[in-house]
Protein backbone atom coordinates (compact mmCIF):
# COMPACT_ATOMS: atom_id res chain seq x y z
CA UNK A 1 0.00 0.00 0.00
CA UNK A 2 1.14 3.71 -0.65
CA UNK A 3 -1.54 6.22 0.13
CA UNK A 4 -2.07 9.76 0.28
CA UNK A 5 -2.75 11.19 3.37
CA UNK A 6 -6.05 13.73 3.31
CA UNK A 7 -6.34 15.77 5.98
CA UNK A 8 -10.15 17.46 7.52
CA UNK A 9 -9.59 19.91 9.66
CA UNK A 10 -9.07 23.78 10.46
CA UNK A 11 -5.89 26.14 9.41
CA UNK A 12 -5.56 29.65 10.82
CA UNK A 13 -3.42 32.63 11.21
CA UNK A 14 -1.75 33.09 14.96
CA UNK A 15 -1.31 36.59 15.95
CA UNK A 16 1.48 36.37 18.66
CA UNK A 17 2.41 39.99 21.02
CA UNK A 18 4.87 38.92 23.58
CA UNK A 19 4.18 41.39 26.13
CA UNK A 20 5.87 42.21 29.84
CA UNK A 21 2.74 41.63 31.60
CA UNK A 22 -1.34 39.78 30.74
CA UNK A 23 -3.14 42.39 30.93
CA UNK A 24 -6.06 42.40 33.28
CA UNK A 25 -9.28 43.79 32.58
CA UNK A 26 -9.51 47.16 31.25
CA UNK A 27 -5.65 47.34 31.19
CA UNK A 28 -3.60 48.47 28.10
CA UNK A 29 -0.46 46.68 28.08
CA UNK A 30 2.28 48.39 25.54
CA UNK A 31 5.46 47.10 24.68
CA UNK A 32 6.69 44.03 23.39
CA UNK A 33 6.66 42.08 20.39
CA UNK A 34 4.46 41.14 17.69
CA UNK A 35 4.65 37.71 15.45
CA UNK A 36 2.14 35.92 12.88
CA UNK A 37 2.75 31.99 12.15
CA UNK A 38 0.48 29.76 10.41
CA UNK A 39 -1.46 27.39 12.61
CA UNK A 40 -4.86 25.63 12.80
CA UNK A 41 -4.27 21.52 14.05
CA UNK A 42 -5.34 20.60 9.89
CA UNK A 43 -2.85 23.13 8.71
CA UNK A 44 -0.16 21.73 11.16
CA UNK A 45 -0.96 18.03 10.59
CA UNK A 46 -0.95 18.34 6.45
CA UNK A 47 2.79 20.36 6.48
CA UNK A 48 3.76 17.41 8.77
CA UNK A 49 2.87 14.59 6.38
CA UNK A 50 3.71 16.41 3.20
CA UNK A 51 7.45 17.07 4.83
CA UNK A 52 7.65 13.28 5.04
CA UNK A 53 7.35 12.98 0.99
CA UNK A 54 3.28 11.74 1.14
CA UNK A 55 1.37 13.13 -1.31
CA UNK A 56 -1.36 15.02 0.91
CA UNK A 57 -4.68 16.79 0.76
CA UNK A 58 -6.35 19.36 2.39
CA UNK A 59 -10.07 19.70 2.87
CA UNK A 60 -11.19 22.95 4.91
CA UNK A 61 -12.34 26.64 4.77
CA UNK A 62 -10.57 29.84 4.93
CA UNK A 63 -12.76 33.38 4.62
CA UNK A 64 -12.56 35.41 1.15
CA UNK A 65 -10.46 38.28 3.49
CA UNK A 66 -6.33 38.53 2.70
CA UNK A 67 -5.83 36.38 5.23
CA UNK A 68 -7.19 33.40 2.99
CA UNK A 69 -4.55 33.95 0.03
CA UNK A 70 -1.80 33.56 3.06
CA UNK A 71 -2.67 30.33 4.06
CA UNK A 72 -3.27 28.99 0.92
CA UNK A 73 0.01 30.08 -0.09
CA UNK A 74 2.27 28.75 3.06
CA UNK A 75 0.27 25.22 2.80
CA UNK A 76 1.30 25.15 -1.09
CA UNK A 77 4.77 25.81 -0.60
CA UNK A 78 4.80 22.73 1.34
CA UNK A 79 3.28 20.66 -1.33
CA UNK A 80 0.08 20.38 0.64
CA UNK A 81 -2.74 20.06 -2.44
CA UNK A 82 -5.06 22.52 -1.59
CA UNK A 83 -7.91 22.28 -4.11
CA UNK A 84 -10.55 21.40 -1.84
CA UNK A 85 -9.79 23.96 0.89
CA UNK A 86 -12.70 26.32 0.16
CA UNK A 87 -13.37 30.22 0.02
CA UNK A 88 -16.21 31.24 1.93
CA UNK A 89 -17.85 34.47 1.20
CA UNK A 90 -18.71 36.23 3.96
CA UNK A 91 -16.42 34.92 6.03
CA UNK A 92 -12.99 35.34 8.25
CA UNK A 93 -10.47 32.90 8.11
CA UNK A 94 -9.48 31.34 11.21
CA UNK A 95 -7.18 33.79 13.88
CA UNK A 96 -5.62 33.02 17.28
CA UNK A 97 -5.15 35.65 18.91
CA UNK A 98 -2.23 34.90 21.22
CA UNK A 99 -0.48 37.07 24.27
CA UNK A 100 2.70 35.51 26.15
CA UNK A 101 4.30 37.47 29.09
CA UNK A 102 7.96 37.32 30.08
CA UNK A 103 7.05 34.27 32.01
CA UNK A 104 5.66 32.25 29.17
CA UNK A 105 1.92 32.29 30.36
CA UNK A 106 -0.44 32.86 27.68
CA UNK A 107 -3.85 33.93 27.05
CA UNK A 108 -5.74 32.90 23.61
CA UNK A 109 -8.51 33.76 21.97
CA UNK A 110 -9.76 31.37 18.93
CA UNK A 111 -11.78 32.47 16.48
CA UNK A 112 -12.89 29.73 14.39
CA UNK A 113 -14.00 31.65 11.45
CA UNK A 114 -14.47 29.75 8.33
CA UNK A 115 -13.46 26.86 9.99
CA UNK A 116 -16.13 26.70 12.40
CA UNK A 117 -18.66 27.33 8.75
CA UNK A 118 -17.79 24.40 6.41
CA UNK A 119 -20.54 22.77 5.91
CA UNK A 120 -21.16 18.19 6.32
CA UNK A 121 -22.18 17.94 1.98
CA UNK A 122 -19.36 20.28 0.97
CA UNK A 123 -16.54 17.34 3.06
CA UNK A 124 -19.09 14.42 2.03
CA UNK A 125 -18.62 16.27 -1.82
CA UNK A 126 -15.18 16.62 -1.46
CA UNK A 127 -14.44 13.08 -0.53
CA UNK A 128 -17.19 11.35 -3.11
CA UNK A 129 -14.64 12.97 -5.56
CA UNK A 130 -11.51 11.53 -4.61
CA UNK A 131 -13.53 8.33 -5.25
CA UNK A 132 -11.84 4.57 -3.73
CA UNK A 133 -9.63 5.72 -0.91
CA UNK A 134 -8.25 1.94 -0.38
CA UNK A 135 -4.26 2.86 0.57
CA UNK A 136 -4.97 6.42 1.76
CA UNK A 137 -5.36 7.58 5.01
CA UNK A 138 -7.94 9.59 6.31
CA UNK A 139 -6.40 12.34 9.51
CA UNK A 140 -9.20 14.24 11.15
CA UNK A 141 -9.31 17.07 13.98
CA UNK A 142 -11.86 18.57 16.36
CA UNK A 143 -11.29 22.01 15.04
CA UNK A 144 -13.98 21.87 12.59
CA UNK A 145 -17.80 21.33 13.76
CA UNK A 146 -18.39 18.13 15.06
CA UNK A 147 -21.32 17.12 12.44
CA UNK A 148 -18.29 17.49 9.40
CA UNK A 149 -15.84 15.88 11.72
CA UNK A 150 -18.59 13.02 12.03
CA UNK A 151 -19.16 12.90 8.31
CA UNK A 152 -16.00 12.49 7.47
CA UNK A 153 -15.36 9.64 9.24
CA UNK A 154 -18.22 8.23 7.91
CA UNK A 155 -16.99 8.98 4.24
CA UNK A 156 -13.96 8.33 4.60
CA UNK A 157 -14.26 4.79 5.82
CA UNK A 158 -16.81 3.99 3.53
CA UNK A 159 -14.85 4.82 0.69
CA UNK A 160 -11.75 2.40 2.36
CA UNK A 161 -9.63 4.81 3.89
CA UNK A 162 -7.67 4.27 7.28
CA UNK A 163 -9.31 6.72 9.50
CA UNK A 164 -7.73 8.30 12.03
CA UNK A 165 -9.24 11.00 15.07
CA UNK A 166 -6.96 13.32 16.75
CA UNK A 167 -9.56 14.43 19.33
CA UNK A 168 -8.18 17.97 19.87
CA UNK A 169 -9.96 19.65 21.58
CA UNK A 170 -11.77 17.01 22.66
CA UNK A 171 -15.12 18.80 23.96
CA UNK A 172 -17.98 17.45 22.94
CA UNK A 173 -17.11 14.33 21.37
CA UNK A 174 -18.75 11.03 22.19
CA UNK A 175 -18.51 7.68 21.39
CA UNK A 176 -21.12 8.26 18.52
CA UNK A 177 -18.02 9.82 16.99
CA UNK A 178 -14.77 8.13 17.90
CA UNK A 179 -16.52 4.68 17.74
CA UNK A 180 -16.43 5.77 14.04
CA UNK A 181 -12.72 5.69 14.03
CA UNK A 182 -10.12 3.23 13.03
CA UNK A 183 -7.71 4.70 15.33
CA UNK A 184 -7.78 7.80 17.90
CA UNK A 185 -4.86 9.47 19.07
CA UNK A 186 -5.69 11.71 22.70
CA UNK A 187 -2.70 13.30 24.46
CA UNK A 188 -3.19 12.48 28.55
CA UNK A 189 -5.71 15.49 29.16
CA UNK A 190 -7.93 15.04 25.60
CA UNK A 191 -7.98 11.36 27.45
CA UNK A 192 -9.04 12.65 30.23
CA UNK A 193 -12.10 14.87 28.64
CA UNK A 194 -13.31 11.73 26.15
CA UNK A 195 -13.92 9.51 29.51
CA UNK A 196 -15.27 12.52 31.67
CA UNK A 197 -17.62 13.15 28.51
CA UNK A 198 -18.38 9.02 27.96
CA UNK A 199 -19.35 9.01 32.63
CA UNK A 200 -21.72 12.07 32.29
CA UNK A 201 -23.61 10.35 28.90
CA UNK A 202 -23.81 6.72 30.87
CA UNK A 203 -23.17 6.81 34.32
CA UNK A 204 -20.36 4.81 33.84
CA UNK A 205 -17.95 5.95 36.62
CA UNK A 206 -14.77 7.33 34.79
CA UNK A 207 -11.67 5.71 35.77
CA UNK A 208 -9.38 7.42 38.13
CA UNK A 209 -6.98 10.39 36.69
CA UNK A 210 -4.27 8.45 38.86
CA UNK A 211 -5.26 5.35 37.09
CA UNK A 212 -2.35 3.84 34.07
CA UNK A 213 -3.17 5.59 30.59
CA UNK A 214 -3.75 1.67 28.99
CA UNK A 215 -6.45 1.24 32.16
CA UNK A 216 -8.33 4.20 31.16
CA UNK A 217 -7.88 4.00 26.99
CA UNK A 218 -9.30 0.75 27.38
CA UNK A 219 -12.72 2.63 27.46
CA UNK A 220 -12.21 4.09 24.02
CA UNK A 221 -12.08 0.37 22.93
CA UNK A 222 -14.64 -1.55 24.53
CA UNK A 223 -18.58 -0.95 23.61
CA UNK A 224 -20.89 1.12 25.37
CA UNK A 225 -24.23 1.68 25.63
CA UNK A 226 -24.67 4.30 23.14
CA UNK A 227 -21.78 2.32 20.21
CA UNK A 228 -18.72 0.17 19.66
CA UNK A 229 -15.18 1.42 20.42
CA UNK A 230 -12.50 2.13 18.42
CA UNK A 231 -12.08 -0.11 15.51
CA UNK A 232 -8.50 -0.67 15.54
CA UNK A 233 -6.57 1.39 17.71
CA UNK A 234 -6.31 3.94 20.43
CA UNK A 235 -2.95 5.34 20.99
CA UNK A 236 -2.48 7.47 24.13
CA UNK A 237 0.39 10.70 23.45
CA UNK A 238 2.24 11.14 27.19
CA UNK A 239 4.90 13.80 26.37
CA UNK A 240 8.24 12.89 27.80
CA UNK A 241 6.63 9.56 28.81
CA UNK A 242 6.11 8.36 25.16
CA UNK A 243 3.36 6.45 24.13
CA UNK A 244 0.62 3.61 24.99
CA UNK A 245 -0.65 1.34 22.66
CA UNK A 246 -3.66 -0.46 22.39
CA UNK A 247 -4.50 -2.38 19.16
CA UNK A 248 -7.10 -5.13 18.50
CA UNK A 249 -5.16 -8.14 17.00
CA UNK A 250 -7.59 -8.45 13.86
CA UNK A 251 -6.56 -4.50 13.23
CA UNK A 252 -4.74 -5.21 10.03
CA UNK A 253 -2.63 -2.26 10.97
CA UNK A 254 0.71 -5.41 10.88
CA UNK A 255 1.77 -7.23 13.66
CA UNK A 256 3.76 -5.85 16.64
CA UNK A 257 7.40 -5.90 15.62
CA UNK A 258 9.97 -6.33 18.00
CA UNK A 259 12.36 -4.58 15.25
CA UNK A 260 10.53 -1.51 15.16
CA UNK A 261 11.75 -0.59 18.69
CA UNK A 262 9.18 -0.91 21.11
CA UNK A 263 8.92 -2.61 24.51
CA UNK A 264 5.71 -4.57 23.31
CA UNK A 265 3.58 -7.42 25.37
CA UNK A 266 0.11 -9.45 24.49
CA UNK A 267 -2.86 -9.21 26.61
CA UNK A 268 -2.68 -12.93 26.05
CA UNK A 269 -0.22 -13.42 28.59
CA UNK A 270 -1.49 -11.72 31.32
CA UNK A 271 1.67 -13.40 33.89
CA UNK A 272 4.07 -11.72 31.20
CA UNK A 273 2.54 -8.57 31.66
CA UNK A 274 2.11 -8.28 35.43
CA UNK A 275 5.85 -8.92 35.22
CA UNK A 276 6.10 -5.75 33.54
CA UNK A 277 4.07 -3.82 36.08
CA UNK A 278 7.62 -2.23 37.53
CA UNK A 279 9.21 -1.28 34.40
CA UNK A 280 6.01 0.65 33.77
CA UNK A 281 4.47 -1.75 30.53
CA UNK A 282 1.15 -1.81 30.44
CA UNK A 283 -0.07 -4.82 32.17
CA UNK A 284 -3.35 -7.05 31.63
CA UNK A 285 -3.07 -8.14 35.46
CA UNK A 286 -3.55 -4.20 36.47
CA UNK A 287 -6.71 -3.86 34.26
CA UNK A 288 -6.02 -3.40 30.87
CA UNK A 289 -7.99 -5.48 28.84
CA UNK A 290 -8.78 -9.44 28.67
CA UNK A 291 -6.13 -11.74 29.55
CA UNK A 292 -6.78 -14.34 27.66
CA UNK A 293 -9.28 -14.00 25.19
CA UNK A 294 -6.64 -11.70 23.21
CA UNK A 295 -9.28 -8.93 21.87
CA UNK A 296 -6.41 -6.01 22.75
CA UNK A 297 -2.42 -6.09 22.38
CA UNK A 298 -0.99 -3.45 24.63
CA UNK A 299 2.73 -1.92 24.40
CA UNK A 300 4.69 1.17 24.67
CA UNK A 301 7.28 3.05 22.96
CA UNK A 302 9.26 5.28 25.08
CA UNK A 303 9.83 9.07 24.11
CA UNK A 304 13.09 9.94 22.61
CA UNK A 305 15.33 12.14 24.14
CA UNK A 306 16.24 15.79 22.80
CA UNK A 307 17.06 19.33 24.02
CA UNK A 308 13.47 20.62 24.32
CA UNK A 309 13.01 24.12 23.35
CA UNK A 310 9.84 24.57 22.24
CA UNK A 311 6.37 21.61 22.69
CA UNK A 312 4.33 23.92 20.26
CA UNK A 313 3.40 21.19 17.32
CA UNK A 314 4.77 18.19 18.61
CA UNK A 315 1.20 16.36 18.43
CA UNK A 316 0.38 17.75 15.38
CA UNK A 317 3.98 16.47 14.11
CA UNK A 318 3.28 12.95 15.74
CA UNK A 319 -0.60 12.94 13.65
CA UNK A 320 1.04 13.80 10.63
CA UNK A 321 3.97 11.79 10.86
CA UNK A 322 1.50 9.06 12.01
CA UNK A 323 -0.84 8.95 9.02
CA UNK A 324 2.36 9.30 6.13
CA UNK A 325 4.06 6.26 7.80
CA UNK A 326 0.42 4.08 7.51
CA UNK A 327 -0.17 5.31 3.74
CA UNK A 328 3.28 4.35 3.42
CA UNK A 329 2.03 0.90 4.02
CA UNK A 330 4.31 0.44 7.05
CA UNK A 331 3.04 -1.45 9.94
CA UNK A 332 1.45 0.20 13.04
CA UNK A 333 4.38 -0.27 15.46
CA UNK A 334 6.77 1.12 13.01
CA UNK A 335 4.67 4.05 12.12
CA UNK A 336 4.26 4.74 15.87
CA UNK A 337 8.16 4.80 16.46
CA UNK A 338 8.34 7.31 13.61
CA UNK A 339 5.69 9.24 14.73
CA UNK A 340 7.05 10.09 18.11
CA UNK A 341 10.39 10.51 16.78
CA UNK A 342 8.91 12.97 14.60
CA UNK A 343 7.18 14.82 17.52
CA UNK A 344 10.61 14.61 19.62
CA UNK A 345 12.09 16.33 16.75
CA UNK A 346 9.46 19.35 16.26
CA UNK A 347 9.86 20.19 20.03
CA UNK A 348 13.73 21.36 18.77
CA UNK A 349 12.62 24.08 17.31
CA UNK A 350 10.88 27.27 17.98
CA UNK A 351 7.37 27.33 16.52
CA UNK A 352 4.90 24.94 15.42
CA UNK A 353 5.35 24.20 11.78
CA UNK A 354 8.51 25.40 12.18
CA UNK A 355 9.57 22.22 13.68
CA UNK A 356 8.09 19.67 11.89
CA UNK A 357 10.51 17.26 10.64
CA UNK A 358 11.72 16.50 6.86
CA UNK A 359 12.07 13.09 5.23
CA UNK A 360 15.61 13.46 5.52
CA UNK A 361 16.06 14.80 9.30
CA UNK A 362 13.47 11.98 10.18
CA UNK A 363 15.63 9.60 8.09
CA UNK A 364 18.55 10.70 10.29
CA UNK A 365 17.13 10.68 13.48
CA UNK A 366 16.31 7.53 13.53
CA UNK A 367 19.75 5.97 12.34
CA UNK A 368 21.47 7.63 14.60
CA UNK A 369 19.24 6.11 17.41
CA UNK A 370 19.42 2.79 15.93
CA UNK A 371 23.18 2.74 15.98
CA UNK A 372 23.85 4.19 19.73
CA UNK A 373 21.15 1.82 21.03
CA UNK A 374 23.78 -1.31 19.18
CA UNK A 375 26.91 0.21 20.26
Amino acid sequence: MSGRVIVVGSVNIDLVARVPHLPRPGETVTGGSYERHHGGKGGNQAVAAARLRRPTLFIGAAGDDTFEKEVRRALMSERVDVSMMASLPGQATGVALILVDATGENQIAVVPGANGAIETGYVRDCLARLGPLSGDVLLVCNEVPLHVVREALVCGHAAGATTILNPAPATGIGRSIFGLADIVTPNRTELATLLETEADRTGRQAESAAADAAVRAKVLMDAGSDGPGVRKAAIVTLGASGVVVLERPDSGLGAVSAAAGERAESCEDADGLAAGISAGTPSAASGVGPSRDGRLRVWEVPANRVDTIDTTGAGDAFCGALAAALAEGRPLAEAVKRAVAAGALATTRVGAREGMPSAAELTAFLAARQIGSSA
